[in-house]
């Protein structure tokens, strides 16, 4: 049997049943684009460590992201094991395969004053949708958390925010629907205290709302997570900020809340970090000027001698 015609069988038997639709859509995509190109025709008996080996060495080569070529040689491993497993192949090609070394990239956040240049924009316009910019910026929710919050996941009398879900788009035959799913990992499912000067905004957004979601489109399914994402960039081109992905407001808020004091442990778990450690490797580095502060203030020990 051919790699192509078995990693198919995987997508649709081993990962469609056991995963959530976003990451079914995921493998698919990296298998298509990743994967087959490379291996596809490769009958599944010649597969040999040496040649998955000089596969993985490629991808880091390539320009992806840690992350990427982490998923692609997951599933590469996955789908192999699991024709091994269910005696499609007897060639144990994949259990001593090496992931290379790979460098993550260092995280972008906005300046001080680019953020205060959005905030100012977003004041200016006085437009509900744009609240969810502001509200990322000062609960580092993730944009697939943001989208899919409804009214009833804040409590604007207590200051909360739940935050128990998440969304992608999907399109299936030119129709598009929400896909409503839990959130990334089970430590995303969090309460976030919210900054009591953001829940005047957020009551203004809520007055003028049509519909369930916090993020309205004035139809059942809230605003689309492209449309949004696209939304933004035309708003960073318009105040002539460099182009950064919507995920920087997430590390902008991260970034701050470590510049004003926050504790990792408490900003770890607002973030829905697995534990602080993920934090403090993705974010130390940013805080360059905070380092600088420190140091002085115990230089100033030196002074006084």
């Amino acid at each position: 049997m051919k790699y192509k015609e078995w990693i198919k069988i995987w997508l649709e038997y081993k990962i469609r049943p056991t995963t959530k639709q976003w990451t079914y859509n995921r493998y698919e995509i990296i298998v298509r684009c990743h994967i087959l190109p490379e291996l596809g025709e490769k009958d599944l008996d010649d597969l040999t460590p040496f040649a998955l080996q000089v596969f993985t060495v490629k991808l880091s080569g390539k320009g992806l992201s840690a992350s990427t070529v982490n998923v692609i040689i997951s599933a590469l491993k996955n789908s192999i094991n699991s024709a091994v497993d269910f005696g499609v192949t007897e060639t144990k090609c994949a259990d001593k395969l090496i992931r290379p070394r790979l460098v993550e990239k260092h995280v972008t956040c906005f300046s001080k004053e680019e953020q205060r240049k959005i905030e100012d924009y977003i004041f200016s316009k006085k437009t509900p949708k744009l609240y969810g910019i502001l509200l990322c910026l000062y609960s580092g929710i993730r944009l697939g958390e943001l989208l899919a919050l409804t009214w009833d996941d804040v409590n604007l009398s207590e200051g909360l925010l739940t935050i128990s879900k998440s969304c992608h788009d999907n399109w299936n035959d030119g129709v598009y629907t929400k896909i409503i799913d839990t959130p990334k990992t089970p430590s995303s499912i969090r309460v976030i205290p919210l900054p009591s000067k953001l829940l005047t905004h957020l009551a203004d957004a809520r007055d003028k709302s049509c519909g369930l979601y916090v993020v309205d489109n004035n139809d059942q399914y809230g605003e689309k997570v492209r449309t949004y994402q696209k939304m933004f960039e035309t708003m960073l081109s318009r105040m002539k900020i460099a182009h950064k992905g919507f995920h920087s407001l997430r590390h902008t808020f991260a970034t701050r809340a470590l510049e004003c004091g926050m504790d990792v442990k408490s900003l770890s778990e607002i973030l829905g970090h697995k534990n602080p450690t993920i934090t403090l490797n993705r974010y130390a580095h940013s805080l360059w000027e905070h380092k600088q502060h420190m140091m002085n203030k115990l230089g100033e020990m030196l002074l006084q001698q």
